[in-house]
């Protein structure tokens, strides 16, 4: 089988190509260049982030497309990237809201925009691999592909996954879904691929956000739930819900306060104490169900909130097919609108959407 993985610079696509290889497919490397040069990002060096410079992602890309004998394709999606991504990065933040730009990226850009590229550049394949932990298995009853969570509970990457399509699914391998990190990081050492000991990436972006939001500071109120005001912040962008450090306010609080709201319309942040960061529901509008028939009845599934929380129990409760009630068993820290939520039931995706707000 011809197989087109999308190698990263990093360890983990590595391993993949190398595990599709050693299967004997036939496997064609592309990288995909996102980073705008000629745009006003102060960053000039890439931390381990992806957006950033990438000249040197590129060149150990190439090493391990020659230490694996394949061929290894550059592929520019910085025009889209910037379009699909980056405007609404910026959009999200204008309106208050937290945004995931690499649940985007995953859902746009890697498995849709770069494989159409491949394809319209006249290159041939099968499917398409990714160095993500995650699997895809296939259920008999629904008749459908089902994204499920990999063996490594800690590298699970399907919160960043959860939108691809039934059609994206069906023509996607993740090599990795059955390996622990530890396990990739060994075979990788083991038959001295170039990038084994290559950090992971850990952030979207190597610079200051504001690089890429360039908003002009707008100063507003920074008030307490009673309508009480503490202080001033020059632009709603630069906090989120949870926030605590860099407040600015007035002396004298009892306790610590936190961001606990963002209200765009009024250009105000409400701050409280921790227990207010708690929240029992919240509604989750552009629900995508992408391994199960869309659901007309309340149902019970775990529920994650961002990549790094333990997803809680809890009930869900649609509202047509793309909005639904997410009602918590117990309350959970820091329900940020603009991120997402995805649903989780015995190791499979059952869909998800985005954070809206905590009333209906």
């Amino acid at each position: 089988m011809d197989i087109l993985v999308e190698l990263s610079g990093g360890v983990d696509s590595a391993v993949a190509a190398y595990l599709l290889k050693k299967q004997g497919h036939r496997v064609i490397g592309v990288i995909m260049s996102i980073w705008d040069k000629f745009s006003n990002c102060k960053c000039t060096k890439n931390t381990n982030a992806c957006f950033g410079p990438e000249d040197e992602d590129i060149r150990i890309a190439q090493k391990v497309a020659d230490f694996l004998k394949i061929h290894l394709y550059i592929e520019d999606c910085s025009k889209e990237y910037k379009k699909i991504v980056l405007e609404n990065f910026k959009i999200e933040y204008k309106e208050g809201r937290t945004p995931n730009p690499c649940i985007r990226c995953n859902t746009y850009i890697k498995f849709l925009i770069l494989p159409t590229i491949v394809k319209k550049n006249g290159i041939y394949f099968d499917k398409i691999a990714t160095g993500h932990y995650a699997n895809i298995k296939f259920n008999n009853s629904f008749n459908m592909y089902q994204l499920c969570n990999a063996i490594d509970t800690k590298k699970d990457q399907t919160y960043f996954l959860y939108r691809l399509t039934q059609r994206i699914l069906s023509k996607t391998f993740f090599p990795l879904g059955d390996y622990t990190k530890k396990q990739v990081r060994d075979i990788a050492n083991k038959i001295g691929i170039p990038v084994a000991k290559k950090p992971d990436s850990q952030d979207f972006y190597c610079g200051d956000y504001n690089d890429i939001l360039q908003f002009p500071m707008v100063y507003g109120d920074i008030i307490d739930k009673n309508g009480n005001i503490l202080g001033k912040h020059n632009g709603i962008w630069n906090y989120t819900i949870g926030k605590r450090k860099g407040l600015g306010l007035k002396g004298g609080t009892r306790q610590p306060l936190y961001v606990t709201n963002i209200l765009a319309k009024t250009n105000t942040i409400i701050v409280g104490e921790k227990k207010d960061l708690y929240s029992s529901f919240f509604i989750a509008e552009k629900i995508f169900w992408g391994s199960i028939p869309i659901p007309k009845n309340a149902f019970e599934a775990n529920a994650k909130i961002r990549q790094q929380h333990k997803a809680a129990k809890a009930i869900i409760i649609p509202h047509g097919i793309s909005k639904a009630k997410i009602e918590f068993y117990e309350p959970q820290l820091a329900v940020t609108p603009g991120q997402s939520v995805v649903l989780y039931k015995n190791n499979i995706v059952l869909g998800g959407g985005i954070i809206t707000a905590n009333t209906m």
